[in-house]
């Protein structure tokens, strides 16, 4: 594409998207397009049970907090398949990230050592997805790594989650969130 079309285009996003238009142009959005309130639904898939789907409730907020951001979110998983004794589970979690001196990588404003069982997190953003990381090791010494892709794709928010024990993938979940307040 010659330059020209690389304007054309530029010009689309802008007129399109506005804002986060112009940032997408540019290369990495910056954090503050995910800032908001996202709200939606997802399953989780658990690859060594071929029946363990599960749907799931995403709710996802994302604000400037001091100099950095602060990420809170809450899962609310349902009983799947034919167990009837299963319980809705609701969990949440709130993690702060600070600037960490390169450009779209931020460190968590409180460090976790994941011998002492906490998880050690940071995030980044590439291109138009911030990805949280969540590192823990087990009691065993196994490393189990989280990662939360919240992708923006016009005005709606794409989620992927992975979590992977020593290299084998033990839980994926795929939703899709809208924005229900700035």
């Amino acid at each position: 594409m010659g330059n020209m079309g690389k304007y054309v285009v530029a010009f689309v996003l802008v007129g399109w998207l506005g804002p986060m238009g112009a940032a997408l142009a540019a290369g990495n959005l910056s954090v503050t397009a995910f800032y908001g309130s996202w709200k939606g639904a997802g399953e989780a898939h658990s690859p060594g049970d071929h029946f363990a789907m599960t749907a799931r409730d995403l709710d996802v907020r994302i604000e400037a907090k001091g100099p950095g951001f602060s990420v809170a979110w809450t899962t609310v998983t349902y009983p799947g398949g034919e167990d009837s004794t299963a319980k809705v589970k609701r969990k949440s979690s709130t993690l702060d990230f600070l600037p960490s001196g390169r450009p779209g990588v931020f460190k968590a404003a409180r460090a976790g050592d994941p011998l002492a069982g906490e998880a050690y997190a940071w995030a980044r953003i590439k291109g138009q997805t911030l990805t949280v990381y969540l590192l823990n090791i087990d009691d065993e010494g196994a490393y189990v790594i989280q990662s939360y892709d919240r992708t923006l794709t016009g005005f709606a928010m794409e989620l992927t989650f992975a979590r992977i024990r020593d290299d084998k993938p033990e839980r994926t979940a795929r939703g899709k969130l809208i924005k229900t307040a700035d």
